[in-house]
């Protein structure tokens, strides 16, 4: 697997419990395709199990490293075009899960994401 791994300056134990921090944003159960990039054409595709503004939790047969970071694309149920990630970091792996942190989304993207939760939520 050859892509950049990011900064994990923010959890530097890698695969610690990182699964438990920062999880104080609303968040909503979802069940979603996503698609995701890295470098030298490493790609693949995993279901999201629940999402808030600033990342979310998915599962994948792809083998992904902590630090790894991906463009993403995510198909809501909210429009028929994907949501676009232009980074998103990968904080943690546990088996086949792991969850990702949205670290570059245009604002446009993030507020189609609060709408989303905040409809969900009610």
């Amino acid at each position: 697997m050859n892509s950049i791994i990011c900064d994990t300056e923010r959890f530097p134990g890698g695969n610690e419990n990182v699964s438990q921090i920062d999880r104080q944003a609303r968040r909503i159960g979802i069940a979603c395709r996503m698609f995701f990039f890295g470098d030298q054409d490493f790609e693949g595709e995993a279901t999201v199990r629940d999402l808030s503004t600033h990342g979310c939790k998915a599962s994948t047969s792809v083998e992904l490293t902590v630090g790894l970071c991906l463009r993403l694309s995510l198909f809501l149920p909210d429009y028929n075009w994907p949501l676009r990630v232009d980074e998103g970091i990968v904080r943690w792996v546990e088996g086949k899960e792991f969850g990702i942190e949205f670290t570059d989304i245009r604002v446009a993207q993030r507020e189609r994401l609060r709408a989303l939760i905040m409809k969900g939520k009610s």
